[in-house]
């Protein structure tokens, strides 16, 4: 199957599911992974940016940073009751800095399907391959 890049997705794996994000840039596959994230729950298309939070990671690695961002986000949705629908991403040598646009749960109009409790370690890799698209992907716990 051919994609035109950027891109998110999911992948099976057990009773849990995997997000993978795929881009031009490590930034717009880790804007990928987050939408992947959001569409776990709800379809991102859904959601409203009425308001932005900003977030900030720093890891040792790419893989961990991935890990880091994703559960920030899920972070902000459980302690904000939001959802995001939208991300801007930045990348600067293992710093990420982030924008989440969303509004606040809305059961009847968004009918989130599962909750997200965090990203795991589990099939984790961020990786530019022979095409030079970047992907980041790892297994979220549900």
């Amino acid at each position: 199957m051919s994609h035109q890049v950027p891109y998110w997705e999911h992948f099976a794996h057990g009773a849990d599911i995997g997000v993978r994000g795929v881009g031009s840039t490590l930034a717009e596959a880790f804007e990928q992974a987050a939408l992947a994230l959001t569409a776990v729950i709800t379809a991102p298309s859904g959601i409203a940016s009425l308001s932005t939070v900003e977030v900030q990671c720093t890891a040792p690695d790419a893989e961990l940073l991935l890990v880091d961002w994703l559960n920030r986000i899920v972070y902000e949705m459980a302690v904000g009751r939001q959802l995001f629908g939208a991300f801007e991403v930045s990348i600067d040598g293992l710093q990420l800095r982030g924008r989440l646009h969303g509004e606040p749960v809305d059961v009847a109009r968004h009918q989130p399907a599962v909750e997200v409790k965090g990203a795991t370690m589990t099939a984790l890799a961020v990786a530019r391959g022979d095409e030079g698209n970047w992907t980041a992907q790892c297994v979220v716990d549900v």
